[in-house]
């Protein structure tokens, strides 16, 4: 840290000495690759499953549909960081363990869920189970690894969580397409409990710290975060100047000052606000935030651009997002030895720089728009996702000293889950209100339920077309809905990428140049 800058103060700390390093970067990753690529690909399945969601008995409106998707994103986001505490405090490969088993109970909860309220519920829990595993397998890897190993280690973790959203994708399509949406739900039982397998056998037990855990802390920040999305998620629904919004978002900022307040009167805080005060926490945080905004929001919309817009089916939708596998893994691998020649702050800046053109030219996606050169800009989306996600990893991980790695590994994934959450909630708003106002005057006029469904689903609108007499008619209708909602994805992704360049340019000004020597 550069002279005249001050962390603060870390907590004390007691119990047995870290176990001594003992493994390569890439094995030590295998052990717990099949249990991060679970909770994160379980982000984006669930997006494939969204048009036979919405045709299903359930019948979700498109805000219920992306309390669906955000149930549990929200919760897994919120209860990282106290999650990560809980498994410094009590062992972090106890916490996977009992998380992977809470995530196979949601998922088959899930999967038997009568109604979307016990659907909720189910994610919800799972998204507990995902908090529990995904802070403690960072923890765990750095643990065993060399400090001069440890760069090489936190780059082919964040590699695995790119890798877990492109999993989901393909998981999620193969699961969906040959089984229905609860088949996607079923897959994740003996999956999580298999990685529980894997971890029980080949993870030892590491040292802990006797810090009291925050409950206040993670409480109040899970309410406020709650009460954001539902504001953001229910406001072109029930109108933007409707008490039930304006009341949410009131509340949230209520809520979240309140933890801020807190948080900083807590005798061991769960997340010390003044962290912030490092440049290299503030800058990582706002940099993992943004990425995954982006990312996650783009997996959202492409789910039903791919399958309602060019008519592929749910394994094809899953199949045509394996570029992003395919680049992420490779430029993650090259970030650090790039940030080693140009610089951490340049390696960031261009991988951002990357990403938010492939995230502005996909704004310009039609119906005609050919497979290739969708594809071609979905692999430039991954390569700056690859290029800037190890070195702002990096700059959180390393902020916090290595006893309390499960709170910083915490902050670090709950920065990605909150990132992810927002993402599908703003870029789905968007949608929405873009999509209700340019449907054909045909459609906007259907009375009733019916064409509230039809204002609100494109799946719902392309249903409804298919049924009306007349193939010119009904071609000018289904045209017409598509067009539409491209019309939404394009304006969407334009305010993504318009924030995105504002967010390299913050990232870039607020990176810690002591960082670059």
């Amino acid at each position: 840290m550069a002279p005249g800058k001050t962390a603060p103060p870390a907590p004390a700390l007691t119990g047995t000495p870290a176990a001594p390093p003992e493994s390569t970067p890439a094995r030590a990753v295998a052990v717990i690759a099949p249990a991060v690529i679970l909770v994160i690909g379980m982000v984006a399945a669930v997006n494939l499953a969204i048009p036979q969601l919405q045709a299903s008995s359930l019948h979700p409106s498109v805000s219920a549909t992306a309390w669906v998707v955000d149930s549990y994103t929200l919760v897994f986001a919120c209860l990282l960081i106290p999650a990560g505490a809980l498994g410094d405090r009590f062992g972090r490969k106890r916490g996977m363990l009992a998380g992977l088993v809470l995530f196979a109970a949601g998922s088959a909860l899930s999967a038997l869920a009568p109604n979307v309220a016990t659907l909720m519920a189910g994610r919800a829990l799972s998204g507990v189970g995902a908090a529990l595993v995904l802070p403690a397998t960072l923890a765990v890897t750095l643990a065993r690894l060399e400090p001069r190993d440890r760069p090489r280690g936190v780059a082919l973790w964040s590699a695995l969580t790119g890798i877990g959203g492109v999993a989901g994708n393909l998981g999620g399509g193969l699961a969906v397409e040959y089984g229905g949406w609860q088949a996607l739900f079923w897959a994740g039982v003996p999956t999580a409990l298999a990685a529980a397998a894997l971890i029980g056998w080949q993870v030892p037990a590491l040292t802990r710290h006797r810090d009291p855990v925050d409950g206040g802390g993670g409480l109040l920040l899970t309410a406020g975060s709650v009460a954001l999305l539902y504001g953001i998620i229910d406001g072109p629904e029930r109108g933007w100047g409707s008490w039930p919004v304006l009341g949410s978002l009131l509340l949230a900022i209520v809520l979240l000052v309140s933890f801020v307040v807190y948080e900083l009167r807590a005798a061991h805080p769960m997340l010390d606000p003044r962290l912030f005060r490092l440049p290299g926490v503030r800058a990582g945080s706002l940099g993992i935030v943004a990425l995954f905004f982006a990312l996650f929001g783009l997996f959202y919309i492409n789910a039903q651009y791919l399958q309602d817009v060019k008519g592929y089916s749910a394994v094809l939708t899953g199949v045509c997002i394996l570029p992003v596998a395919v680049v992420m893994p490779i430029t993650s691998a090259r970030s650090t030895r790039l940030a080693a020649r140009i610089g951490e702050r340049a390696t960031i800046g261009l991988g951002m720089l990357i990403l938010t053109a492939g995230i502005a030219l996909l704004s310009f996606a039609t119906a005609a728009t050919p497979y290739p050169l969708y594809g071609l800009l979905l692999a430039v989306v991954s390569a700056g996702m690859g290029l800037a996600m190890p070195p702002l990893s990096g700059m959180i991980v390393h902020s916090l000293p290595p006893s309390h790695a499960g709170v910083s590994s915490g902050l670090n994934s709950t920065t990605r889950e909150f990132g992810s959450a927002l993402g599908v909630a703003v870029f789905s708003t968007i949608l929405t209100a873009r999509f209700a106002t340019h449907l054909p005057t045909a459609l906007r006029a259907v009375p009733g339920a019916q064409g509230q469904a039809i204002r609100r689903s494109i799946t719902s609108a392309l249903n409804y077309a298919a049924s009306v007499p007349g193939p010119a008619v009904r071609a000018h209708l289904i045209d017409g809905t598509r067009d539409a909602f491209t019309s939404g994805t394009s304006l969407g992704l334009r305010v993504g990428a318009v924030l995105l360049l504002l967010t390299t340019a913050v990232v870039a000004h607020q990176h810690p140049r002591e960082r670059e020597s």
